[in-house]
């Protein structure tokens, strides 16, 4: 049997009791850095409506905040590192972000045709690509696994998380293209943004967009190169704002980045 996530470049991991308790200690934590003054100046967008906060989840390696969150574990954890072949890995600092209803507005730092990607296309994207000087896209920090932990119930039209499914496999194609003949320890100094564009639009032509809802108790996983961002808050999104912790870390710090394209 195919495996989903290798096919699809997504799946919903079971409602899991143990992820339910980890979610419901977890949110407490994750409000009061969405209440900081500080992340809030680092990390609001978008007119008030998208608090990024990229690594601002105090978490440890376990995924605990000592004396408060438990150690993240169960099910979603589990077939996170099964996706990638591993048995152990050290965890980032979760992510946290939340969308608000109305969500995407203009703000001064986002162009017009940015906020126009962003409001029509998902600000669709692959995580690990970092916007340069000039829009040059380069190989940043590359990640074995994206994690998503819900921890509010919100409705179907809340901001989901939209995936192109398959894209995977189409970025994969496109980057061992690009970068053939060149050592993986110099893939972070080459400018992929003709590749990036050109991907991003075959996807969009080739790949079916899924909005994925999940609520609380449950978790999803993405492909590390899958194209995929966040759908605009819709009429029926209600009041509660959508707040997801997310993992991205990287099983062989250090290394020369291959396994980036190698990996299942």
């Amino acid at each position: 049997m195919t495996d989903p996530l290798a096919g699809r470049g997504w799946i919903v991991v079971d409602a899991d009791p143990i992820l339910s308790d980890w979610a419901a200690a977890a949110l407490p934590v994750a409000e009061e850095s969405l209440a900081d003054p500080r992340a809030r100046a680092d990390w609001l967008r978008c007119g008030g409506t998208w608090f990024a906060g990229v690594n601002v989840f105090p978490n440890d390696e376990s995924g605990a905040v000592p004396g408060r969150v438990p150690p993240l574990a169960g099910r979603a954890v589990e077939a996170a590192k099964a996706s990638i072949g591993v048995s152990d890995i050290a965890l980032d600092r979760a992510q946290i972000s939340a969308c608000y209803p109305g969500y995407p507005k203009p703000w001064a730092l986002e162009s017009e045709a940015n906020f126009r990607f962003r409001r029509d296309r998902d600000a669709a994207h692959v995580d690990g690509l970092l916007r340069g000087r000039n829009r040059r896209r380069s190989l940043g920090e590359v990640h074995g696994f994206i994690l998503g932990v819900p921890l509010t119930s919100t409705p179907r039209e809340a901001s989901p998380l939209v995936v192109w499914e398959g894209s995977h496999e189409v970025v994969r194609a496109a980057f061992r293209r690009r970068l053939a003949g060149i050592p993986a320890r110099d893939w972070a100094a080459e400018d992929l943004t003709e590749a990036y564009v050109a991907v991003r639009r075959e996807v969009f032509k080739t790949c079916k967009r899924v909005a994925v809802h999940v609520l609380p108790g449950r978790a999803y996983i993405v492909h590390r190169l899958a194209v995929h961002g966040v759908a605009p808050w819709g009429e029926n999104g209600g009041a509660i704002p959508r707040i997801v912790a997310y993992f991205r870390p990287n099983p062989f710090p250090g290394s020369d980045p291959d396994w980036w394209l190698d990996l299942p």
